[in-house]
């Protein structure tokens, strides 16, 4: 059993509260963390939301359900990680954001505190540059809708010790998901493969395909359970863009952005998250 007991996360959005409702759910004290009131009210709503569908479905009792919230501390003030074993970051894609924030968490947090970043596309090792204790950085990729996903890419840095590896790997484990490790290059492996595939279909829809045609061909004849153009939505079209340069920079034009997903990024056609994107969830 892993000897973390108290999680803080950074980030109260569709991943950040997502990891808060799988730790709290096996049992860990939980503290999310983020800039604005709006943003944590709206986290402990979908936890909420998240939940209810569980006992709905009968797979958790009401009482199980409030135990788990009752084991989650919506805050906004980041001296609340002070006695976290452990911090997961979950904020927006962006190694400066990264870096500045883990710089300050570093003074905040004690010395044995290991933090991992959710990063799904920026080099662990360069994260690991904002602080003082590069040896306890590392990635924790978790998959999107977390709490359904049971998969989680581990990703050490260049200078991340065994044991921030093996407590991490227990970690996971706790939380009932399968830790998998990758190499610290940018993208890892989830996303230097499946966004290729997002970015292909971007460019079958340009060339006239339908979005609705392209996500019944992928799931009814390649067996994906959501079909490319869905996943944009759901991950936001802004996400795979900014995941999408930042692999262009690293590995060149195989994964240059198709012009549509600039312009709908461009348009704030972002998915669900902004009510449109390939599909209108207005109503």
């Amino acid at each position: 059993m892993t000897s973390i007991k108290k999680v803080f996360v950074t980030g109260a959005g569709a991943m950040g509260n997502g990891i808060v409702q799988v730790a709290a759910d096996n049992g860990y004290e939980v503290k999310m963390y983020d800039l604005k009131q709006e943003f944590v009210d709206n986290g402990m709503q979908t936890i909420e939301g998240s939940l209810q569908r569980f006992v709905k479905r009968e797979k958790k009792t009401e009482e199980e359900k409030k135990e788990i919230m009752g084991r989650i501390t919506p805050t906004l003030d980041l001296n609340d990680a002070s006695d976290a074993d452990y911090i997961v970051e979950a904020v927006f894609e962006n190694l400066g954001v990264k870096k500045e924030l883990f710089g300050k968490l570093d003074e905040i947090c004690g010395e044995a505190t290991i933090f991992g970043s959710n990063t799904s596309s920026l080099p662990i090792s360069a994260i690991a540059t904002g602080t003082n204790r590069r040896d306890k950085i590392i990635g924790t990729h978790f998959m999107n809708p977390v709490p359904l996903m049971r998969g989680v890419e581990i990703i050490p840095g260049m200078e991340t010790s065994d044991e921030t590896l093996d407590i991490t790997m227990d970690f996971i484990r706790s939380l009932g998901k399968e830790p998998n490790v990758a190499r610290d290059y940018a993208g890892f492996v989830a996303s230097r493969v499946l966004d290729v595939m997002l970015n292909e279909a971007v460019k079958c829809v340009m060339d006239g395909n339908k979005p609705a045609d392209i996500d019944a061909i992928i799931k009814t004849c390649l067996n994906f359970p959501m079909g490319p153009c869905e996943l944009i939505d759901l991950a936001g079209a802004d996400i795979l863009l900014h995941v999408l340069e930042t692999m262009e920079e690293e590995y060149g034009d195989r994964y240059h952005p198709a012009p549509l997903l600039k312009q709908m990024v461009r348009a704030q056609h972002l998915g669900r998250k902004t009510g449109k994107g390939f599909y209108d969830y207005s109503k």
